[in-house]
């Protein structure tokens, strides 16, 4: 039987990837044909970034809307043909089910709505600066959205399956009731907010979250939550297709709607993993990035100082010489060690359970 469920995420990552590598010449003649390309932010508010990003300008954003396309057409496809027809493959390879996936695909494409809208915005150089909603705005937005999340989460968790538990590894699980609505939200928009501030360079977000994913699809699969790990793979398997057209030189990028739905989405995935605790160290460089934004905020309020050239870390790596194809590599290599010792953790953890 575990042969079947290994054999079925492989089956659809590798779909997921064909079928992205399809869709992506429609997507860019789109993209291009309506001109939705990125606004560089100008000298004035971002003189580094700016320079070292001027050549970008104009570059095809919204390229997220080829992952979570995918997965939408993948999940909704198996499902209804599982459901009007009476073969069998399309039955057993089905993976939109409410307790695993119906959640995490509906969070996902919710946020992508949410964040497709600020890519307009940037496009259309309406909002501050020219460039889409502000912080403060976009801040607000993203807890409306988490608040919305979390309360149908945990409320389908703690009414429908009965779960109030939080794991921590090698310690134990721990009853949280209504708290869990406030940690969805905390766990939800702080992950999101990550995501989108690591969507910095060609190919860096897109190669990072490609390794968070596939740890939560191994682990989803320790766990028996086999229709998750095919969601997960799924995602990994369009990843991959998106970073063909996004590594340097990037053809398009991935945007609000790819960087805030895969943020929010790999936090509920941690959340039915009950592995909130190792989010931090499989996502290490999302906590690294996030961590040198807010001490650079700080230390300008606080000192009337920069901590750093520019911010978050890949931009001051960038301003102190750092070539970008240099920065994304090692920076994968790093997500990779990371990812490797959260789902070792995992692992071992599960069998203390």
């Amino acid at each position: 039987m575990y042969n079947f469920y290994v054999i079925k995420i492989f089956f659809f990552t590798t779909i997921a990837f064909l079928l992205a590598m399809l869709l992506t010449p429609i997507l860019m003649r789109l993209l291009n044909k309506f001109k939705l390309g990125k606004k560089i932010r100008d000298h004035a508010t971002a003189p580094i970034y700016s320079k070292m990003h001027a050549s970008k300008n104009g570059t095809p954003v919204m390229g997220g809307i080829l992952i979570w396309g995918t997965v939408l057409i993948l999940a909704l496809s198996f499902f209804y043909l599982a459901k009007f027809t009476s073969i069998e493959f399309f039955d057993k390879y089905n993976f939109l089910t409410r307790a695993q996936t119906l959640l995490p695909l509906g969070a996902l494409l919710v946020s992508a709505a949410i964040g497709l809208i600020d890519d307009y915005l940037n496009t259309r150089q309406i909002g501050s600066n020219g460039g889409g909603m502000r912080a403060s705005h976009r801040l607000i937005i993203y807890t409306m959205l988490a608040t919305f999340v979390a309360i149908i989460g945990a409320s389908w968790f703690y009414l429908k399956l009965n779960w109030d538990l939080i794991r921590i590894p090698f310690v134990g699980n721990f009853e949280i009731g209504l708290w869990s609505i406030p940690l969805f939200i905390l766990v939800i928009v702080a992950t999101a907010f990550s995501v989108n501030e690591i969507d910095g360079l060609d190919g860096l977000a897109g190669g990072i979250l490609m390794a968070m994913f596939g740890a939560y699809s191994a682990i989803a699969f320790a766990q028996g939550k086999y229709d998750l790990a095919s969601f997960c793979g799924v995602i990994v398997g369009a990843l991959l297709a998106f970073l063909w057209f996004n590594i340097n030189p990037a053809k398009f990028f991935m945007g609000d709607t790819g960087a805030m739905s895969l943020g929010v989405t790999i936090a509920i995935v941690a959340m039915l993993t009950n592995t909130i605790m190792l989010l931090p160290i499989i996502g290490f460089l999302l906590v690294i990035t996030s961590g040198s934004v807010i001490v650079q905020v700080i230390s300008k309020k606080i000192r009337g100082k920069k901590i750093f050239l520019s911010s978050p870390l890949h931009h001051h790596l960038e301003a102190k010489g750092w070539k970008e194809a240099t920065i994304v590599m090692r920076f994968w290599v790093i997500s990779m060690i990371s990812t490797v010792i959260g789902l070792i953790i995992a692992l071992i953890d599960k069998g203390w359970r």
